[in-house]
């Protein structure tokens, strides 16, 4: 089933406002990122395409609430209560609404939703490429410096295993981040496009950090 063109467009128009103000790791350019990433994994994995659109255009519209609240409030259930109230404004088939809302809810690696659908899996396939490999990187560093969080604590080993109580603190360094979640993005891949690129992006985040703790070392 298709969805007409310019109700994608108008709901495009109606996310962006979302994004306006709050986290710059997690503005409109991952919002273009994720969508170019997931278009081609749709493409090959045979998804509706006019679902993984709205699905990613919406996916993190309940971010700034997340923040707000240090992390509480969990984006992607806040953000599928948003569209569903926004979607309802919209001539769409009740299925494809669902399935839409069952991507946003499943889009976060920290809830109890998985995603079943092709299209959920997209999404959150492409969602968690742009945490890792180059821009991956530059996204880390960029979260952890809204926090005011120093390069590196040498601590991060020390505190990994509770790492998740240290979220919105000044200890949740880059690196915290990359041992507690990133280093293990490339395991939770589900389509077969998107492990391609997966692994291509872990080597390359891999190598980066590796080099970075011997020069913190001074061995390099």
């Amino acid at each position: 089933m298709k969805i007409d063109k310019k109700i994608i467009e108008s709901i495009k128009q109606e996310a962006k406002e979302f994004f306006i103000k709050g986290d710059s790791s997690h503005d409109w350019s991952h919002v273009e990122r994720v969508y170019n990433s997931a278009i081609k994994i749709a493409k090959e994995e045979n998804a509706n395409l006019d679902v993984v659109k709205i699905a990613v255009y919406l996916h993190d519209i309940g971010r700034n609430e997340e923040i707000k609240s240090r992390g509480k409030i969990c984006h992607a259930e806040k953000g599928a209560e948003i569209a569903k109230k926004m979607l309802s404004k919209y001539n769409i088939d009740e299925k494809l609404v669902e399935n839409i809302i069952h991507c946003i809810l499943s889009h976060r690696n920290k809830n109890n939703h998985h995603p079943e659908t092709i299209e959920a899996k997209v999404l959150f396939d492409a969602d968690k490429l742009d945490s890792i490999g180059a821009i991956g990187i530059a996204r880390d560093f960029l979260f952890a410096g809204i926090y005011n969080a120093p390069l590196y604590t040498g601590r991060e080993k020390e505190i990994l295993k509770e790492a998740d109580n240290y979220a919105y603190t000044r200890d949740d360094t880059a690196l915290l981040e990359y041992y507690h979640k990133l280093s293990k993005i490339k395991d939770r891949i589900i389509t077969k496009t998107a492990k391609k690129i997966a692994r291509d992006r872990h080597n390359y985040m891999k190598e980066f950090f590796e080099r970075f703790n011997k020069e913190i070392k001074g061995t390099l």
